[in-house]
């Protein structure tokens, strides 16, 4: 299926619980008595992060809840608060949150099973999957997909560099989504990514008794605080995980299909043959 990543974007667009559990932090803030500033330090974060989590437009990340928590002697009110936040995971916007997520890694891990990977798309290749997905998007429903999509591409070359990995299954090349020619220019695009200093590209042959993926696709992301959280996707539908016992788990799954993959250098090797196939 066509992934909705694309639709991200750096940060969320402000909804009814992101705003009240900002106006939470913000009244408790004053409470105490602090400036955005003081609360800052406190917990560690920057004030431009405190300003956007009270205004509702940044998901806060675990540390942050606890630290302000404790910080602000809040009678446990911020935590249930975040409660709530995390038990709308995965419904509207699920995918802005992610996104913003991304923004702010410093390692991203992504099992697919379905499609090439957002980041690693080339234009005519989202556009292929763009057409071939009911409902049928309008010409600026797609142009705007497009334009998403390359912004996020961006992270590849930003620094300091994000560490990123990526297990990609054979058979997803081997589709030609969009045709001979995009699958090409994909194959292609997929070598020049190789090369960069942060990426690592692992291919998982088509034929591979052992597969710790079979459950489906799936990411994992350690954010700017050193938090890990994961994030995994389906039909119309996605959800961020950030209970530490599920999180091992998809580590586990990951080192495992690292194993199981072609490393990096055969896996630029397969790519050479298939490209030379078409």
């Amino acid at each position: 299926m066509a992934s909705h990543e694309d639709s991200g974007d750096g940060e969320a667009e402000p909804d009814s619980d992101l705003r009240n559990f900002g106006a939470t932090v913000k009244a408790f803030r004053k409470r105490a008595e602090l400036t955005q500033e003081q609360l800052a330090e406190r917990v560690r974060y920057s004030v431009q992060y405190v300003g956007s989590v009270e205004q509702g437009r940044r998901h806060p990340s675990v540390k942050f809840v606890n630290r302000s928590e404790e910080a602000l002697d809040a009678f446990g009110v911020i935590l249930i608060a975040a409660n709530r936040l995390n038990r709308k995971r995965g419904l509207a916007k699920w995918f802005t949150r992610w996104a913003e997520l991304e923004d702010v890694a410093v390692a991203l891990n992504t099992y697919e099973c379905r499609s090439i990977p957002g980041l690693l798309q080339t234009e005519a290749y989202g556009r292929a999957q763009i057409d071939n997905v009911p409902p049928l998007a309008t010409s600026a429903e797609a142009e705007a997909r497009i334009a998403a999509r390359a912004d996020r591409q961006k992270l590849l070359h930003r620094t300091p560099y994000i560490a990123f990995s990526f297990i990609i299954e054979q058979a997803v090349i081997e589709r030609q989504t969009g045709g001979p020619d995009v699958t090409r220019e994909q194959i292609d695009h997929l070598l020049e990514c190789a090369k960069l200093p942060n990426v690592d590209i692992q291919i998982m042959p088509t034929i591979q008794p052992f597969h710790a993926g079979t459950d489906g696709p799936f990411q994992l992301l350690e954010t700017d605080d050193n938090e890990w959280l994961g994030y995994s996707e389906g039909q119309q539908s996605g959800l961020v995980i950030s209970c530490p016992k599920d999180i091992s788990l998809l580590h586990q799954r990951y080192a495992k299909l690292r194993i199981q993959a072609l490393n990096p250098a055969d896996s630029v090797g397969l790519l050479m043959r298939m490209r030379g196939s078409l």
